[in-house]
């Protein structure tokens, strides 16, 4: 896995009575990020809320002047939202079960062992500031459903308030009549690349032109809405979710293949997606079919598209393709208890082929 692509001025706190396991955390961390080191939980206390670079906390439990606990409690109790909000990771040992349950309860977001190695590391921190930007690109889209405004002056889709009010709709009408309602989520993870090599206008002009794909994709009956700075979401009734997953896994085909170049520098188009459906999904609301989207894809591994492969002789591309879109994609975590039955079906297909060959 990559690792995080955080600006690198950001830090994270490691904290650690024990010199060699805050040295050993902060030799993987420094790669990506800066670090800053504190031995007990008072020093990491005075440190939270003084220095605004800090996007994470390591924390061990069983340290001087203030523990774990304490630690944990003062950070979710805080006034500030910047502190209320930090993630904290507790760097774990050999505690009792009853000992995790408690600082989970107390607002622990992971847990990670003391031995872990610089991949694992690297996955949490990056897992879980995905997660807090998910969350932020949430809260965007509640502040902007207080608006009146029905389109996004950049894109030409429609505002969150929009997607959100029309979605109701279709959520009232499933719930009275039944039938399908979906939602996919697509975000252009190397928008602040593109802004990077080419500049901001040119990225903005990059998402009015998939905003343009997306629309070309959809029926003019869905709903399109651009619900963060680089991130659409689209609402589609009378759709499975099976449906929209493949218009999504389309989209970022389309996406893949694009030959862009800037100045002679090509640009690369990697996005994430997530679906989200009300008859596979347990949702009780059009939002909670938003945030179970956004948060799949959050989850969705951020990878550059591996170059195309050759066929495999007498493999039609059609059958290839979706080869490549199972291989490629964590189906336990994308379709929950649903995989379960994919794969016992996908055993029964085997075992025909295997006995008609046979």
């Amino acid at each position: 896995m990559s690792a995080p692509t955080d600006l690198p001025q950001r830090r994270v706190l490691v904290v650690d009575d024990s010199r060699f396991v805050r040295t050993t955390f902060a030799g993987i961390l420094k790669a990506s990020f800066g670090v800053r080191e504190e031995a007990d939980g008072e020093a990491a206390w005075t440190a939270i809320e003084s220095d605004e670079t800090l996007v994470m906390v390591f924390t061990d439990l069983d340290m001087p002047k203030l523990d774990g606990f304490g630690l944990l409690s003062r950070i979710r109790a805080s006034a500030t939202r910047r502190i209320k909000e930090l993630p904290v990771v507790v760097i774990s040992g050999n505690e009792a079960a009853a000992m995790k349950q408690r600082a989970r309860e107390l607002g622990a977001n992971d847990f990670i062992a003391k031995s872990a190695d610089a991949p694992e590391v690297l996955s949490r921190l990056d897992n879980l500031l995905r997660l807090v930007r998910t969350n932020n690109e949430l809260e965007v889209t509640r502040k902007v459903a207080d608006t009146t405004a029905t389109h996004d002056p950049l894109t030409g889709t429609h505002t969150p308030h929009y997607l959100v009010t029309e979605g109701r709709k279709h959520f009232a009408h499933i719930r009275r009549h039944g039938g399908e309602l979906s939602v996919m989520a697509l975000r252009l993870e190397t928008y602040d690349d593109i802004a990077l090599t080419a500049g901001k206008d040119i990225a903005d002009v990059v998402l009015t032109r998939i905003a343009k794909l997306i629309l070309e994709k959809v029926r003019a009956e869905d709903s399109v809405a651009r619900v963060a700075h680089a991130t659409f979401m689209v609402v589609a009734a009378n759709t499975a979710g099976s449906h929209m997953l493949a218009v999504g896994q389309r989209l970022r085909r389309e996406l893949d293949d694009a030959k862009v170049r800037y100045r002679e520098q090509p640009l690369k188009f990697v996005s994430s997606l997530g679906v989200a459906s009300a008859t596979s999904d347990p949702a009780t609301s059009i939002e909670d079919l938003m945030r179970l989207a956004l948060q799949r894809l959050q989850r969705a591994p951020v990878v550059a598209p591996p170059p195309p492969a050759e066929e495999p002789a007498g493999m039609p591309g059609e059958l290839e393709r979706v080869l490549r879109f199972l291989e490629g994609t964590d189906i336990a975590a994308r379709f929950g208890p649903a995989a379960d039955e994919f794969a016992r079906r996908l055993k029964k297909i085997a075992k025909a082929i295997q006995a008609k060959r046979g």
